[in-house]
């Protein structure tokens, strides 16, 4: 018997211009993807020119394809740029509202849902490249068990820590609390935990990162999928994202290369 397969790739962060609303979330004049073809003097991208991502978008290095598969540039019908309103509204559920980013860092009243959820006081509380949160917060988290709590432009609630200090399924423990814990006015969309290891100066992040994201408010294609009897098999962070029963199997992806090793039946 023949089976039909559909296949859904995200490039995450893989933008191709900004949208109306960019300014709303500082990412005025964005376009990832092409400023990135441009700094590096172009992009060596065959297969997917021939199926016309150059005539998408002006693509330094990938002209238009002479034959293209359908394809087009999307914009979201929901607010939210982060990977629970963009995944979830791929598979059918729009965002009723936008979901709250801190800018400035997180109020007292977050932090304290915080500081309750794991007894142990915080450092940072900032937007922050996670490595960089890491690197210049590391060794105090290592010296008194403080966590390292910081956000993005995303609407993320994101805590680190140490393997020696807080060993990984106690930073999934607090962050299922802190998830659980967040008043409905803090609802972030993703709590994520990133466990690090390694000594002052070089420390790195673990294979172990965890979100913890909000329910969707309806149910997405994936159900709907399973309930035809239609198997669902997950990759990467799509599994963290929606309901345990949106999926039938799920594989993760700490590394974009390990779930190619893997496959299913």
């Amino acid at each position: 018997m023949n089976h039909r397969r559909a296949f859904v790739v995200v490039l995450d962060a893989c933008g191709v211009g900004a949208l109306s609303d960019a300014a709303d979330y500082g990412d005025a004049d964005t376009n990832t993807l092409g400023h990135l073809a441009a700094h590096v003097g172009g992009l060596e991208l065959p297969t997917l020119q021939r199926l016309g991502l150059g005539s998408i978008l002006a693509l330094e290095g990938v002209p238009p394809a002479a034959s293209p598969v359908l394809h087009g540039r999307l914009h979201p019908l929901g607010p939210g740029k982060d990977s629970t309103a963009g995944h979830r509204e791929l598979m059918g559920v729009v965002a009723p509202s936008r979901m709250p980013t801190y800018p400035d860092g997180f109020p007292p009243e977050v932090i304290d849902v915080v500081r309750a959820a794991a007894g142990r006081e915080v450092l940072g509380n900032r937007p922050d490249n996670g490595l960089e949160a890491i690197a210049q917060f590391g060794a105090d988290q290592l010296t008194d068990g403080r966590l390292i709590v910081y956000t993005s432009q995303d609407s993320v609630l994101q805590i680190a820590a140490h393997v020696e200090v807080v060993t990984p399924d106690e930073l999934y423990a607090i962050c299922t609390e802190v998830r659980r814990r967040l008043p409905s006015g803090h609802a972030v969309g993703r709590v994520i935990a990133r466990p690090f290891q390694g000594a002052p100066g070089s420390f790195e992040r673990t294979d172990g990162r965890r979100d913890f994201a909000l329910l969707p408010p309806t149910p997405s294609y994936l159900e709907a999928l399973q309930a035809r009897g239609i198997e669902v098999h997950s990759v990467g962070k799509v599994a963290q994202c929606s309901p345990a029963s949106a999926s039938t199997s799920s594989i993760r992806a700490p590394t974009t290369p390990a779930p190619c090793r893997r496959r299913t039946s």
